[in-house]
């Protein structure tokens, strides 16, 4: 694990952070904010930041190791990003957003678009470690 790998699991943290906020902020806060007690306000949410920032650094960080274990120099990087960010939506998103259903009285249209949503934002963080490639070399393209 050299300097590539720490620099892309860096970059894939901070961007699902970013996509994380955009989500749940943006897209979805007027939901949330309907639901009442059952989530955390602004003010509480501000003071667990510091949680926020270690699990997206364990994601950045897993799916950067994840993916340049797996990655196929042969075949077509962009693809291989993509199906990556399926499966890992598959594995974490979607089962952790149906648990969520199964045990708090969520509204199903909400548990649907937080699935989409966070399918999407892996999707986009497997493009971005396609495009990154952890397994290079150097930081420039490669021939």
């Amino acid at each position: 694990m050299g300097k590539r790998f720490w620099i892309c699991g860096l970059v894939v943290s901070f961007a699902a952070l970013l996509l994380t906020f955009v989500i749940h902020a943006f897209l979805l806060g007027p939901d949330y904010a309907a639901l009442g007690a059952m989530y955390r306000n602004a003010q509480e949410g501000a003071r667990h930041f510091g949680w926020l920032l270690l699990a997206h650094g364990l994601v950045g960080f897993a799916m950067t190791w994840i993916f340049a274990q797996g990655v196929d120099r042969r075949r077509p990087t962009l693809v291989q990003g993509l199906r990556f960010g399926l499966a890992m939506a598959l594995f974490s998103t979607v089962p952790a957003s149906l648990l969520q259903y199964a045990v708090q009285p969520l509204p199903g249209a909400l548990v649907a678009r937080q699935v989409v949503l966070g399918t999407l934002a892996m999707v986009l963080l497997g493009a971005l470690l396609a495009w990154l490639q952890p397994r290079r070399e150097a930081l420039h393209a490669p021939p």
